[in-house]
């Protein structure tokens, strides 16, 4: 796959956060289970979008880790501010093809906000999917986007305190390795 620039600037965002193939997390399950409550819909992901994926870091209603970047709506919804919205899939030009719709899976609905870092780099979404067509107003869109700012504030909260904790780690070797040499 060839990549802009940009691109890459952002799998390299990503990649920081360290956050890929991470044991599931009960805060983040907790807000795919409570998007599901909500909205009413069956399945909610918190999705991360890889080089050659997109990884579920949370998913209720769905047992499926990742799935390739190719087929999956999320690599589409990334390159949004907005939320990216698809209330009939089957009569929507962007994803008639796609294989999830397509498909035995039979994805009618997919509505995503992206999971923006403070720099602006879009790592992934936070979408709730259905198997009919659905329609989101404009304030339950608004709701999707807060949620979605709430889990990358997590995100942003957990880089810094593995930062913060790396830096109290340095500081203690390097007190330890003073302390050494004056005794």
């Amino acid at each position: 796959m060839l990549q802009t620039n940009t691109e890459a600037a952002r799998l390299v965002a990503l990649k920081r956060y360290d956050i890929l193939d991470t044991p599931p997390d009960g805060s983040m399950n907790r807000m795919a289970a409570l998007a599901a409550k909500v909205f009413n819909m069956p399945i909610a992901i918190i999705s991360l979008v890889d080089e050659d994926r997109i990884w579920f870091r949370s998913h209720h209603g769905l047992d499926v880790e990742q799935i390739g970047r190719d087929p999956g709506l999320c690599a589409s919804a990334i390159l949004s501010d907005e939320v990216y919205l698809v209330e009939d899939a089957r009569r929507d030009p962007r994803t008639l093809t796609n294989p999830l719709v397509a498909g035995e899976f039979g994805l009618q609905f997919y509505a995503a906000a992206p999971l923006i870092t403070q720099e602006g780099y879009k790592l992934g979404t936070f979408c709730i999917i259905d198997r009919k067509p659905r329609y989101l107003t404009e304030p339950q869109k608004q709701v999707l986007q807060d949620m979605a700012g709430i889990i990358m504030d997590e995100i942003e909260l957990r880089l810094a305190a593995r930062t913060i904790q790396a830096e109290a780690l340095r500081r203690v070797a390097e007190l330890e390795k003073q302390l050494a040499t004056k005794a």
